[in-house]
């Protein structure tokens, strides 16, 4: 792996009251020690992390090789700081990471900076057009809890630390804020009940009872088997001379997609934040200003409107276009915050024994049978697919050791889980949080497949295949039951 120089955002300043293009340079000397302390301590870097040519791209069911980078793929890293307590947000432009990825990125950060590993989030924004930091080999499943890295991971997890470790160089002064926007003109629940008799065999012979994806004009579509969040979370850090720090949000949106054939490409996630940055920064101002954008539970949601014509566009002008609609209303939510000056942290972290994905005996004997039938020499042949995906899920370790994690930043509460979660998780998380302003954040620490309710389950489809999915049909019950008890663990009376 060739060495990357870090990518840099650019240096920016903001009025809330006015979104004038007025550099005012921070100064440590504008506070006094005294006054410092009664402010949260903010600060935000980026690491790049952009694979070389040649390694495979796995967002689709075969991988292919990456051919040209459009745009860089990064590490944003925030850390924040109470006076007691340090915690750690990490947005990397990946499809995913695995378990041992974070483990060693967060062992190197501790052992850098004292900051806990319980303490520091690192969640991966699902772009489909990254190379694999979830295996070491060239598939994108991994049933295994513990893996050895690779040099690409190992390159990965440097990169995260070194951002961490350059944000906690510039910790300054800062107050916080919390805002929400709904937007839902670009999520679309993207599973759907047909018309009798019109539902296609699954890959394992069988029929479902709703299809992923099942056309955006297809006379065949009833309603959609699920709702949608279109809410984007937002957390602001700005300095006491109102220059803005730092932007975490979260939206519910798989990925856009529409880029060209074999590139690299950090999706809307990195499109919006290089778009915020130039509608909140003008430049003057160091450290500068970082915008992130996590996923939120998008394991059911994409931007097809079922049901509705759309006009083919070039390419990455549907992903554009999304990004720029989303940092245009985060950049006016910001506009009307209402800032605070200290908040307490907190954060809890475990590891759960769920069960994988049981492979049975009749499951297993068709898996035994497809592999041995002749594939074709082209294309995805999808039993052949989930064959050799069974026959792997079969000899998983023998713990999941899932991850999940809470961060707790005064009123905000946010929710990880290590899976492709479906929408509806996050919004029941967000309704029983004791906190105000909760909201979840998919695909940290780990990649454990899809994240179905039990409800869906019955109803089958991609995302409950054996093999997509990896988790027992009662995880989200588990992971949402162990959240919301640390979430009241650390709620204060």
């Amino acid at each position: 792996m060739k060495p990357l120089a870090s990518s840099i955002a650019p240096l920016g300043s903001f009025f809330v009251l006015a979104f004038c293009c007025v550099s005012l340079p921070f100064s440590a000397g504008l506070l006094s020690a005294q006054d410092s302390k009664e402010y949260l301590q903010a600060g935000a870097a980026t690491s790049n992390i952009t694979p070389d040519l040649g390694g495979e791209i796995i967002g689709g069911f075969l991988p292919i090789p990456a051919k040209h980078i459009h745009d860089d793929l990064h590490a944003r890293c925030l850390v924040l700081d109470d006076g007691e307590t340090k915690i750690a947000l990490v947005v990397c432009d990946l499809l995913g990471i695995h378990r041992s990825l974070s483990l060693e990125a967060r062992r190197q950060i501790t052992e850098a900076t004292g900051i806990p590993p319980e303490n520091i989030m690192i969640s991966a924004t699902h772009t489909h057009s990254a190379t694999s930091a979830i295996s070491n080999a060239s598939v994108v499943r991994s049933y295994q809890s513990d893996m050895p890295l690779n040099e690409y991971q190992q390159f990965v997890a440097r990169r995260i630390s070194d951002g961490v470790r350059r944000a906690i160089q510039n910790l300054r002064p800062a107050e916080i804020g919390f805002g929400r926007v709904d937007v839902p003109e670009h999520v679309f629940n993207r599973r759907w009940f047909l018309k009798e008799g019109t539902m296609p065999a699954n890959p394992f012979g069988k029929i479902d009872k709703v299809k992923m994806n099942p056309g955006a004009n297809s006379p065949d579509l009833v309603e959609p088997a699920g709702p949608i969040d279109p809410t984007v979370s937002l957390i602001a850090l700005r300095s006491p001379e109102g220059n803005l720090v730092s932007i975490f949000s979260a939206y519910s949106l798989h990925y856009v997609g529409d880029v060209g054939p074999g590139h690299i490409s950090a999706d809307y996630f990195g499109i919006y934040s290089e778009r915020l940055k130039q509608h909140l920064s003008s430049g003057g101002i160091d450290p500068p200003f970082v915008a992130m954008m996590a996923n939120g539970t998008s394991g059911d949601i994409n931007n097809i409107p079922f049901g509705k014509p759309r006009a083919s566009r070039p390419t990455y002008r549907q992903m554009t276009y999304v990004a720029e609609d989303l940092a245009n209303k985060v950049k006016d939510t910001v506009a009307n915050l209402t800032w605070k000056k200290k908040q307490k942290i907190a954060a809890r972290y475990r590891e759960l024994d769920l069960k994988w994905r049981e492979v049975d005996g009749d499951l297993m004997r068709w898996a035994e049978e497809t592999s041995a039938k002749p594939t074709s020499p082209q294309g995805a042949d999808l039993p052949a697919i989930y064959a050799r995906r069974v026959q792997q899920l079969a000899q998983a370790s023998p713990q999941t050791k899932a991850p999940v994690q809470l961060l707790v930043i005064g009123d905000v509460a946010i929710g990880t889980t290590p899976c492709e979660t479906f929408a509806e998780i996050g919004i029941e998380f967000r309704k029983r949080s004791p906190f105000p302003n909760s909201f979840m954040v998919e695909l940290a620490h780990g990649y454990f497949g899809y994240l179905p309710t039990p409800r869906h389950f019955e109803l089958g489809g991609y995302e409950t295949w054996p093999g997509t999915n990896y988790l027992e049909p009662q995880a989200s019950v588990k992971i949402t039951d162990a959240l919301l008890e640390m979430a009241n663990e650390l709620k204060t009376p």
